[in-house]
């Protein structure tokens, strides 16, 4: 009887954790950003917008988002800091 009743247990709670992970998977794959580094490595291979928004899903839009200069979270020295 107890080896039936750990059975159910064991079943409920892998079954629980399969749903838990594959809608954590499913929320993650509708993102609404696009990854800039694949964006920058894409321009830098030499293929245009259109070319990479196809490529990776994405309105032309995002992907032009990523063009301009990199930010960096040390505003006044340019991401060098002023002594070590």
């Amino acid at each position: 009887m107890f080896d039936k009743i750990r059975k159910f247990e064991m079943a409920a709670a892998i079954a629980t954790m399969l749903l838990a992970g594959g809608l954590a998977g499913c929320s993650s794959m509708s993102s609404n950003h696009v990854d800039c580094n694949v964006v920058k490595l894409q321009q830098q291979s030499g293929r245009s917008d259109s070319e990479i928004a196809q490529a990776v899903g994405a309105p032309i839009a995002d992907v032009e988002a990523c063009k301009g200069a990199e930010k960096s979270g040390n505003k006044a020295s340019g991401g060098v800091p002023d002594s070590y």
